[in-house]
């Protein structure tokens, strides 16, 4: 598994036919020797990080320069659409500052398909919720993704694989998989529950919200206010779409034509959003927030203690306690 940046920023990026990853500081890391050299450079390039953290990266940049080899089978994620894409690397090493966003280490990489989340097991899942820019996915795990890329079903349960001696489960890798396991939940809620739950989120922030009453031609979904009534700004006007599939930008467009001024708008879509979607939200005169699934997620989080009754039966949650000091 290699991480697209964060949140998956870089995955359109590595759909072009790569991996990648950063610390540029370093330069070209064919230029340095081996893995000792490649210690003490980094050493040298960010000393003000703490010896684990450092030995972390070392072996990452050395696992992806020297040890990955062509054939290998790589995995990345989008979190915002939730979809892997799975496939094998087709080429060596190589310093490429332009390619892949600000990710100057790249290897070519050939996609052999993507997988949404959902067709996943739930053991599937759980295997994935490592936060590390790299990991070695397990040997059942690859093989379940492989045969949903060529369109197989499964047979049986997985491989269950003892854990590697040196593989310790962090702080970081238990708050990202309860986010996955939450945006599992919310993808299952039906197009309607999505709505009542976009309102429940407002009423959670302090808002008045209501969903928008059926019809065929009903506008916008959900509208919070101040005052409920929309006579106080801010007048927030949201269009929720709960189907997979990205929105583009012709969908933004009339969303925004639909706005008045003094209307802030918030486009929900767990599918995701195309940059051209994004951009278009970015040059509109009225405010625009898109939401995606992962966006979504955050907010259930950050607000779960203030939803009223009818949000929490929509996503029932519990909370967990951690040790201060890890």
């Amino acid at each position: 598994m290699v991480r697209a940046g964060e949140g998956g920023r870089l995955f359109e990026d590595f759909g072009a036919g790569y991996i990648a990853i950063g610390w540029s500081k370093l330069g070209d890391l064919n230029s340095i020797g081996g893995r000792d050299q490649l210690a003490q450079a980094y050493a040298q390039a960010f000393s003000e990080q703490k010896p684990s953290k450092q030995a972390l990266a070392v072996g990452t940049l050395y696992k992806f320069r020297d040890v990955m080899q062509r054939g290998d089978v790589v995995v990345t994620y989008d979190p915002s659409s939730r979809q892997y894409l799975v496939g094998k690397i087709s080429g060596d090493y190589v310093y490429s500052p332009e390619t892949v966003g600000d990710y100057p280490n790249i290897r070519p990489t050939k996609w052999l398909g993507k997988i949404s989340r959902d067709y996943l097991r739930q053991s599937t899942k759980n295997s994935l919720g490592s936060v590390m820019t790299m990991f070695a996915v397990k040997s059942a795990t690859i093989r379940e993704m492989l045969d949903l890329v060529e369109g197989k079903q499964t047979q049986g349960n997985p491989d269950i694989e003892p854990l590697d001696e040196q593989e310790v489960t962090s702080k970081d890798d238990i708050v990202n998989q309860s986010r996955e396991l939450i945006k599992d939940r919310l993808n299952a809620l039906d197009p309607e529950e999505m709505e009542h739950l976009v309102a429940a989120v407002f009423r959670a922030m302090g808002y008045r919200a209501r969903v928008s009453p059926k019809g065929p031609d009903r506008g916008v979904d959900v509208i919070a206010s101040p005052d409920g009534l929309g006579l106080q700004e801010p007048r927030i006007k949201a269009e929720v779409k709960h189907r997979s599939g990205s929105m583009g930008s012709q969908s933004i467009r009339s969303f925004i034509g639909a706005l008045r001024p003094g209307d802030r708008g918030v486009y929900v879509s767990t599918g995701g959003f195309s940059r051209e979607a994004r951009y278009e939200a970015e040059r509109a005169n009225i405010p625009i927030s898109l939401v995606d699934i992962d966006e979504l997620a955050s907010l259930v989080v950050d607000f779960y203690g203030d939803f009223d009754l009818d949000g929490k039966a929509l996503i029932p949650l519990v909370g967990i306690y951690w040790p201060a000091d890890l």
